[in-house]
């Protein structure tokens, strides 16, 4: 009966599903906005921050889990086209299911649910970036457009979600 009681304790507890404590959540710029997204996030992937992704940017694969047409007014460099609702299947061609993987949305909602299909599918290091785009801009990194060419638009889903980007550092586009 004891060990049925701790179980229930943890379970209560603990969050179902969770990976991470929200509590052990990457730094990000902004307290009302690390407030927002970690509102908006279930933690059920484990989150990486904006300035741990830059230090190995070219040594894992990145995916965009937004729609085309933000993806094509910027990302990160690197990135690689993934979609959220309707998965661009080719863009996991060739990618190792034990090698890391980070994915990023606007600020994270849409990557965690990508990210969790990826897991479902084998893949067995998936990182979602916490603040996603906007932190990362935010932070001063920079994004290229199609032609990888570095620009300071930044779409940012509509103007509502457009209040996280400093307008200091990128370019609004909705």
């Amino acid at each position: 009966m004891r060990f049925l009681s701790v179980i229930i304790g943890v379970l209560m507890l603990g969050r179902p599903g969770c990976t991470q404590p929200p509590e052990d959540r990457p730094p990000v710029g902004n307290p009302k906005f690390d407030e927002t997204i970690s509102s908006m996030l279930s933690f059920t992937v484990p989150t990486i921050g904006v300035q741990e992704v830059r230090d190995i940017q070219d040594e894992v694969y990145i995916f965009d889990a937004r729609k085309r047409e933000e993806y094509d007014v910027s990302h990160i460099e690197g990135a690689r086209f993934l979609g959220y609702k309707d998965l661009d299947e080719q863009a996991l061609n060739g990618v190792p299911k034990d090698s890391t993987v980070v994915l990023y949305c606007s600020i994270g909602y849409r990557s965690e649910k990508v990210a969790e299909q990826l897991r479902e599918r084998g893949f067995t290091k998936v990182y979602n970036l916490y603040g996603s785009i906007f932190e990362w801009v935010n932070q001063g990194y920079p994004v290229v457009d199609t032609t990888g060419e570095q620009t300071k638009k930044v779409h940012t889903y509509n103007a509502k979600w457009g209040k996280w980007v400093d307008k200091k550092q990128a370019e609004k586009v909705w």
